[in-house]
């Protein structure tokens, strides 16, 4: 494992998901899941979400459309809450999972559509009342 890419990794994941997530992803790993962990923090987050030549919100939309093809709902409630993070309205998520209903099919836009307003009710809740 590259230390300087791996670190740089978990900086940015953490930066997207939340430290608490990301924290709460290492402390539950075991022996069986920790390299996975270190795999996707090296790789993913370090190696691609490291490099310049995107933004953080146009690798955001991207995740969202492909994640949504693949129909990883947990994936994908996690990339909407990071997509929001980093700039991404929910305009341009509705947007992105219309795009998946016509590449990739209804029922994967069914699905992500329904998650997308399941994190915009969490959020809205977790605002702070004026």
């Amino acid at each position: 494992m590259d230390k300087k890419t791996f670190d740089r990794g978990r900086e940015i994941r953490s930066s997207v998901l939340g430290k608490e997530f990301v924290d709460n992803a290492f402390n539950t790993a075991d022996e069986f899941n920790r390299p996975l962990q270190e795999l996707v923090t090296e790789y993913c987050w370090g190696a691609i979400w490291g490099r310049e030549e995107l933004s953080k919100k146009t690798r955001s939309m991207l995740n969202l459309a492909m994640i949504s093809a693949l129909n990883r709902p947990h994936e994908l409630k996690a990339h909407i809450k990071g997509a929001l993070v980093n700039g991404v309205t929910p305009v341009e998520i509705r947007e992105v999972l219309l795009q998946v209903a016509i590449y990739c099919g209804v029922p994967a836009a069914v699905d992500s559509f329904r998650i997308a307003r399941e994190v915009f009710a969490e959020q809205k809740e977790k605002a702070p009342k004026s």
